[in-house]
């Protein structure tokens, strides 16, 4: 399948979905949050969520479900207002966890990974961001009579996703790094606070970004 694309299509595709998982977003600022106060166990269940996550829009697209959002209105903004909803619900969390900071000379608490996982798939189910990619971007590389539509949406959403965990789990590294790095709790808990900021503005810039005239 991947031989019915060309090879500059191919490209131009790669470049793409890396430039806009390199772009802030949520993932980005929730990952970092995360694997900052609970560690890189946690950070990794989130990836294998948002994973998970983004497979299921790749799915969608390939059945039609990706159309059916983007010609209707209400599930459109249905999806976007609560997916922005759900991202200011994390900033606001990050924000306030205080007990989630392990203090001086204590080792990073043995919180389970199911919550991490639920949150980065419920992260991606309701992201603006994953939405209008697989409605908007990815349709763009579908290149007619080079084979099945539904195939190819399929295997340009698995290279998608296979770069976003890439990325997705070099941020979660870099940030359980930091946590060993910081010395101080304030310090990590100033960290988190910051993204959990940043992740209450990409929010709102979302909320802006992705209405519709």
């Amino acid at each position: 399948m991947i031989g019915d694309l060309t090879s500059n299509s191919l490209f131009a595709f790669l470049l793409t979905a890396t430039v806009i998982e390199v772009t802030p977003g949520p993932n980005m600022a929730y990952l970092a949050a995360l694997s900052l106060s609970q560690g890189r166990r946690a950070g990794i269940a989130a990836v294998a969520g948002i994973a998970i996550g983004l497979s299921v829009y790749g799915a969608a697209a390939a059945v039609g479900l990706g159309t059916l959002i983007a010609n209707s209105r209400f599930l459109y903004e249905a999806l976007r207002w609560a997916g922005v909803l759900y991202l200011l619900w994390l900033a606001w969390d990050a924000w306030k966890a205080e007990s989630d900071v392990p203090s001086d000379n204590e080792p990073t608490p043995n919180v389970p990974p199911w919550p991490a996982f639920r949150r980065g798939l419920i992260t991606n189910l309701l992201n603006p961001k994953a939405a209008v990619f697989y409605i908007a971007v990815l349709p763009e590389f579908i290149q007619i009579g080079k084979g099945a539509i539904p195939a190819q949406t399929l295997m340009l959403s698995a290279i998608y996703v296979a770069i976003a965990t890439t990325i997705h789990l070099a941020i979660v590294l870099l940030a359980a790094r930091l946590q060993t790095a910081i010395e101080t709790p304030d310090s990590r808990r100033t960290i988190r606070r910051v993204l959990a900021v940043l992740l209450a503005v990409i929010a709102i810039w979302f909320a802006v970004s992705t209405e519709r005239s």
